[in-house]
């Protein structure tokens, strides 16, 4: 009995050895497990492919998403934001298009937004990989915004409008297609916005746009 005690207690020293301990305040950043999970939008317009990554937060009780700035809003107009949680909103477009009637070149871009109670800036940055509405540094534990006014390569005005009918509690990303070429559309509670996409030399929308 006592050598099978002995046996147990090397083994599960040796697993102690093998299983390194997870580290203090280590995130479980599964893309499954994450409050605000991920979500993909794409189209094919044509020969130009078009896809949207975002997280996609919840309404999850909070009174106002989107208002005046001291009002309690999650996002306050005349904000940017990074048009989701988690990382940044990236966008991909294989082909040049033009957004709202302004061209945007091929690429992959990350997509901020500054709403406002009429109408949204939407951007489009040259910057990838940040963390929110900027970057993150660890060793110094600071944060720095992205400068929207050097490294926008577009940036248009569209409207905004309110959903008649029920609310989408669950921040949805979408394309559809248009005469023009497609929209990509933003839904969140009671908010809609749309931006108009034309591709440069035209082409018929197929596939799933979620």
């Amino acid at each position: 009995m006592q050598h099978l005690r002995h046996a147990a207690t090397l083994t599960a020293i040796g697993i102690a050895l093998i299983v390194p301990a997870a580290p203090v305040g280590a995130q479980d950043l599964h893309p499954s497990r994450r409050p605000s999970p991920m979500g993909m939008a794409r189209i094919l317009v044509g020969d130009t492919y078009l896809r949207v990554v975002y997280s996609r937060p919840y309404e999850r009780g909070r009174d106002v998403i989107f208002g005046a700035a001291g009002s309690g809003a999650v996002v306050p107009y005349g904000e940017v934001w990074r048009t989701g949680a988690n990382e940044a909103t990236e966008i991909t477009v294989t082909g040049d298009v033009e957004v709202a009637g302004k061209p945007l070149a091929a690429g992959t871009y990350s997509l901020f937004t500054t709403p406002g109670p009429e109408a949204w800036q939407i951007h489009f940055n040259r910057e990838l990989g940040l963390d929110g509405a900027g970057r993150f540094d660890e060793a110094t534990d600071t944060f720095t915004p992205v400068d929207l006014a050097a490294t926008d390569a577009l940036t248009v005005t569209v409207p905004s409008a309110r959903i008649e009918g029920d609310k989408v509690d669950q921040l949805t990303i979408e394309f559809e297609p248009t005469e023009a070429g497609v929209d990509m559309v933003l839904r969140w509670i009671l908010t809609e916005v749309r931006v108009p996409m034309k591709i440069v030399g035209g082409g018929a929308a197929s596939g799933g746009s979620r």
